[in-house]
């Protein structure tokens, strides 16, 4: 009989006879481990726990503490979901049921809508077939074979996915014969693993995001290894509920969209306030930092997307339109290509170096309506774009200084955020040690500015090595926003130059970064980390006066107006309500401060300071109050 060497974690070898499942390798291992061992990674692929071992390899047991675990873990829930609603829905279709950052969830074609009590008996259908402890059950199909077994069944999506993706042996699950999906797993052993999950909701979804496909039905759930994790995360999604920038958006208004601008958003008045703000705060971030700010056309004409190579592979993202002239145009879906034209309308110097172009204006992207979702997932936004040519040798300094200005600009939010450094992929342009050298300039800038970072190794755009930071709410939430990206390609494409010292023609190299990222996402993503109740300095509306009674009408406008003219945005409440009223409404508005005035304020000339967190802060002149608001505004809440 042929045996194996096995390699252990601890560096320990195991010999035992080939063929031998992971599953009874785990039986000669500490029974802690073996107990809550669930999958493995064999030679750093994952696997189920019948995996055989057929040659020499090194072997570490997945127990709830690995970092594949959970996702494991949810991917099997996301399946024993399935099986539960294909028991309790004859002939319901089923699509995709992939785990997420916060659960899984699955798509299916159904006759009707599901509602809340098909959610609650689809959760007890789960529990009694996880109280079963079913096997999870791998089998391998020939692929006409699986593709005439799902059509057999009523599965055409199946089929296509299959046909899209399977090799020749298909993998399948099954889960007894209540359910089975076309499946690459791996999955916990069997339903009695599977103890703490809920589901949570349904939405409308479409096959593959594309509202032109079949409609169907997804299912939200969530997992975890605990009760008390699942209960820590149910209370967390409440809370996620409580700050929702959909929700937030319309209660404080600041927009609302309308379906028949799908993915474009309105402003209203507060709206538009916080994104000038904002636009004008980069601005002002900027123009010290030595960057011209520039307007770029909307429409460009198809030449400059081919230049680009947008229009060989990213045109089915763009919106097309045709001239008068009937020329094809594209609506700009980036600012790049039209930067570079920029930089090319003259001849560039080595001493015009770095040459940094920003701008803001809109950009459009045709993203499938499936996926649209308040301001994170949208067609038309803006982006606090920005592109920084070059020399090689300036590279360093120049992510250095990008780097200090994002730990500036998020300072300034109080937004906690890691860096990732993803380097060459499989598919890259260019020369190796191009990309090396390159990645060596991104690393010492990293040092260089005290900027911890990961590295996510083979995760760089085609064209370069990139940063990519993401940052961490109120709820420990991540959101992917700033990003410094090396390009050597596109300078080459639009044939871009500067003469060197040496009076030669060089190359210069592209720095891409954006630190808000777009507008939009930010600001979705500032609702719901400060849950709507934006600092002073961010706040639309900064100061509303409160009346006690309509006689002092007269001084809480005379109020207003010192406060606007000292550049604070302040408002009057007007109406013909008790004070009591007026309060609770402009705490509802989030305001950060509020000013009562009645008989006593008027004849000394006072103010009766309320702050949203604070309660009331009694009285003062009105002197006094602009000057701490103004140095409140400068100092941006630090």
């Amino acid at each position: 009989m042929n045996h194996v060497t096995i390699t252990l974690p601890d560096g320990s070898r195991r010999t035992v006879p080939a063929g031998t499942t992971v599953r009874d390798l785990s039986a000669d291992l500490p029974p802690r481990v073996a107990k809550s061992a669930f999958a493995a990674v064999v030679d750093g692929q994952v696997v189920d726990l019948s995996y055989r071992l057929e040659c020499d390899a090194s072997v570490r047991l997945v127990t709830p503490e690995s970092p594949e675990a959970l996702d494991l873990y949810r991917h099997s829930t996301a399946h024993l979901m399935a099986a539960a609603v294909t028991s309790l829905f004859p002939g319901t279709q089923c699509g995709i049921g992939p785990a997420t950052d916060d659960g899984f969830f699955y798509d299916f074609v159904v006759p009707r809508p599901f509602v809340p009590e098909d959610l609650e008996a689809i959760e007890n259908k789960m529990r009694e077939l996880a109280k079963q402890d079913i096997p999870y059950e791998r089998k391998m199909l020939p692929k006409e074979e699986a593709k005439r077994y799902f059509a057999e069944r009523g599965e055409p999506l199946k089929v296509q996915l299959i046909e899209e993706k399977g090799g020749p042996v298909v993998s399948c699950y099954t889960i007894d014969d209540i359910f089975i999906d076309f499946c690459v797993g791996p999955h916990v052993p069997s339903t009695g693993r599977l103890k703490a999950f809920k589901l949570l909701s349904t939405s409308n979804a479409y096959w593959k995001g594309d509202a032109r496909n079949q409609p169907m039905q997804r299912v939200y759930g969530t997992a975890f290894f605990s009760e008390a994790e699942l209960k820590a995360h149910l209370q967390r999604i409440e809370e996620a509920k409580r700050r929702d920038h959909r929700k937030l958006g319309r209660e404080l208004g600041l927009f609302i969209g309308h379906p028949w601008a799908p993915g474009a958003t309105f402003w209203l008045g507060k709206g538009t306030v916080l994104y000038n703000t904002l636009a004008d705060y980069m601005r002002q971030v900027l123009y010290p930092a030595g960057y011209q700010e520039v307007k770029t056309p909307i429409i460009l004409n198809k030449a400059l997307w081919e230049t680009s190579g947008h229009w060989e592979h990213y045109r089915e993202n763009m919106f097309l339109v045709r001239s008068s002239d009937d020329e094809e145009m594209g609506l700009k879906a980036m600012n790049c290509p039209a930067h570079f034209l920029v930089y090319a309308s003259e001849m560039r110097s080595y001493k015009d170096l770095p040459l940094r172009l920003h701008e803001q204006t809109p950009l459009h992207r045709n993203e499938a309506s499936g996926v649209l979702s308040g301001l994170t997932r949208v067609r038309q936004f803006s982006q606090d774009d920005a592109h920084c040519f070059v020399m090689e040798s300036q590279i360093a300094e120049e992510v250095e200084r990008l780097l200090r200005l994002v730990q500036r600009v998020y300072g300034d939010f109080g937004l906690d955020y890691t860096v990732k450094l993803s380097t060459r992929p499989e598919q890259f342009m260019g020369e190796i040690a191009t990309w090396d050298h390159a990645e060596a300039s991104l690393r010492e800038a990293l040092v260089a500015a005290g900027q911890p970072y990961e590295v996510n190794e083979g995760d760089g755009a085609f064209y370069g090595p990139k940063l990519d930071f993401d940052i961490t709410d109120a709820l420990g939430r991540k959101w992917q926003c700033a990003t410094i990206q090396l390009d050597y390609q596109m300078p080459e494409r639009f044939d871009l130059k500067y003469v060197g010292a040496d009076n030669a023609e060089h190359r210069p190299v592209v720095i891409h970064r954006a630190i808000f990222g777009s507008f939009e996402r930010f600001i979705a993503l500032l609702i719901e980390h400060y849950a709507g109740g934006f600092p002073l300095w961010l706040a639309p509306v900064q100061v509303m006066v409160l009346p006690i009674a309509d006689r002092h009408l007269g001084y809480a406008t005379s109020v207003r107006e010192r406060l606007v003219a000292a550049g604070l945005r302040a408002g009057v409440d007007e109406r013909q309500e008790k004070i009591g009223y007026k309060i609770r409404e402009a705490q509802l508005q989030k305001i950060p401060y509020m000013l009562v005035v009645g008989d006593r304020e008027a004849e000394q000339g006072l103010v009766a300071v309320r702050a949203r967190t604070g309660g009331d802060q009694g009285s003062r002149t009105l002197e006094e109050f602009v000057a701490a608001a103004l140095d409140e505004v400068a100092k941006k809440g630090k």
